[in-house]
């Protein structure tokens, strides 16, 4: 028979072994006088100190017993590679890495000290403005940034300044700027709004939109007031494509019965660097520049144009686009430079490393890396339906034209030489959640524990509701980023099947044993959100706006 147990706290015992030394010895743990040799583990942070989390210590530590200390605590970090949530890029190649390091100190500040930076920078605009369809007679004008939210926000600040401009002109009010994005939008896009004093109408999408904006209620949402539209090319959700091309159409529309001219904004976070690349495209329909009413694009380099985390790039189509009072003419360091960022200081290495992989890979290189994500995204979503536990909410295995899953008895869809022209655009990513049909034979069952059941394989996959209005939909999400190989496909698509059969077979009890431990002492802290069991607490609902996608 079991005997009684009670709650051990691990703090509180090291705290009485720290304070009464003799209690150590007799529990055979090493105090200072008991180790005379040098090594980082014999150092006063093994055995008698704690590093110091809120406090600047007195005095310092050799440096090599502090890395080894802050080296272990990382260790209880996932592995980045297997970070299948995120889109930001975990990998560049040996020759990058090599320049990253070399030119880690290099400040995009200093223009006038690091001119061959400068001189990159300026062909990565080019590049990438090229890229977009520039058009010709055109002189368009960016900049790079710390990552997508700054580009938003200078795009977003941009269409504001331009309305403004021209509202006043006209001797009309300026005091009610609105602006439009689907509720799917990631959360730097409402920042835009709130911290520039905008209204964000906020509308919402459905399974018949494809979970992302809809052309018919943003016909119905503009007015004079509206300053742009945002439009997604490729989802976080779900990864699916914004029609571009169509609401241009409903805003040139718009414009000949009202004179209202809308601009749009692309926010090609990850589509920018994906779009131009496929043999998919986007579908058919035009995205870019080459639409006359798309005003200026932005992306992040540090997602799939395949660089570290730290740059994003943003192209207005014409200089026209940039109202000049935006651009700030800074006398620094003997250099005289135009700026329009919200920092001032910011790596450059980064854009070195954008640089090198737009040199490197070239047109076809980049088509490969993108049309392989594309393939393996495929791969993962046509396995994950076929065992009939699961029901993919993307789109990008299906055939061109269609997208319903019609069942398990149905053939794939496949055909020789196929590329991602054969099947619906989008980004690579797969979300899926459980089917009906699994539903129904284990009610019990929730979708979430197959997240951290993963998560005890080292595998990061999120588990979040759908945006606001199919939030009653839960899907679990999978990022296919270069680094995911054909091999760590296989163990992952082994891996859902393995938790799965475990979970069919395991009492749902058991399956607390593997819910994520309390948070750290810095988390409760330094942050007032929540975990997923207390999301209901939170301070502003998911209903009332945009919530927080993993990105």
């Amino acid at each position: 028979m079991a005997g009684l147990a009670r709650h051990v706290d691990p703090d509180e015992i090291i705290k009485t072994l720290h304070d009464h030394p003799d209690a150590a010895r007799k529990q055979h743990i090493h105090t200072h006088g008991s180790i005379t040799q040098s090594t980082p583990y014999s150092s006063r942070y093994a055995t008698q100190t704690e590093l110091s989390k809120f406090r600047i210590p007195q005095d310092g530590a050799p440096a090599d017993a502090v890395h080894a200390m802050l080296k272990d605590e990382l260790d209880l970090d996932g592995k980045p590679n297997l970070n299948l949530a995120s889109f930001v890029g975990t990998y560049m190649e040996r020759e990058a890495d090599a320049l990253m390091m070399e030119n880690i100190s290099k400040n995009m500040s200093d223009a006038d000290e690091y001119p061959a930076m400068m001189d990159m920078h300026a062909r990565c605009v080019s590049i990438i403005a090229h890229l977009w369809g520039v058009q010709k007679g055109e002189k368009a004008i960016g900049t790079a940034t710390t990552g997508s939210s700054e580009a938003i926000h200078l795009g977003g600040l941009a269409m504001k300044r331009r309305w403004q401009e021209k509202r006043q002109a006209a001797g009309k009010d300026t005091s009610k700027p609105n602006i439009i994005m689907g509720a799917n939008a990631q959360v730097a896009l409402e920042k835009f709004a709130r911290y520039f004093e905008v209204e964000s109408r906020i509308l919402p999408v459905s399974k018949k939109s494809n979970y992302r904006l809809d052309p018919e209620l943003v016909k119905e949402n503009i007015d004079e007031n509206t300053i742009g539209i945002f439009v997604i090319l490729g989802s976080t959700y779900t990864g699916h494509y914004e029609p571009v091309e169509e609401i241009s159409k409903i805003l040139d529309e718009y414009e000949k019965k009202t004179g209202v001219d809308i601009p749009i904004h692309v926010d090609a976070a990850s589509g920018g660097f994906i779009a131009p690349f496929t043999h998919a495209k986007v579908g058919g329909p035009k995205w870019n520049f080459e639409l006359p009413r798309v005003k200026s694009i932005n992306t992040s380099g540090h997602k799939f144009g395949l660089v570290y985390a730290g740059v994003g790039w943003i192209i207005w189509r014409d200089e026209a686009m940039l109202p000049k009072h935006l651009v700030f003419e800074l006398h620094y360091l003997g250099g005289t430079e135009e700026s329009y960022t919200l920092n001032f200081s910011r790596p450059g290495a980064q854009i070195i490393c954008q640089y090198f992989n737009l040199i490197h890979l070239g047109f076809n290189g980049f088509r490969n890396i993108m049309e392989n994500c594309m393939i393996n995204a495929r791969l993962l979503s046509k396995a994950l339906e076929a065992s009939g536990w699961y029901v993919c909410v993307s789109d990008i295995h299906r055939k061109k034209g269609e997208f319903e899953f019609k069942g398990v008895e149905h053939p794939v869809y496949s055909r020789d030489d196929e590329t991602s022209a054969d099947y619906n655009a989008g980004l690579p990513v797969v979300a899926f959640r459980f089917s009906d049909a699994f539903k129904k034979d284990y009610p019990a069952l929730k979708q979430q524990s197959v997240s951290t059941l993963l998560r005890a394989k080292q595998y990061i996959i999120p588990n979040y509701p759908l945006p606001p209005n199919e939030d009653a939909t839960e899907i679990l999400r999978v990022v296919v980023r270069e680094s995911m190989s054909l091999d760590l496909l296989d163990r992952l698509v082994s891996d859902i099947f393995a938790v799965t059969q475990t979970m069919m077979e395991c009492d749902p009890v058991d399956l607390q044993a593997f819910a994520p431990g309390n948070a750290s002492v810095e988390k409760n802290h330094s942050s007032s959100g929540h975990n997923v069991e207390n999301k209901h607490k939170a301070k502003r609902p998911m209903k009332h706006g945009i919530h927080r996608s993993v990105c």
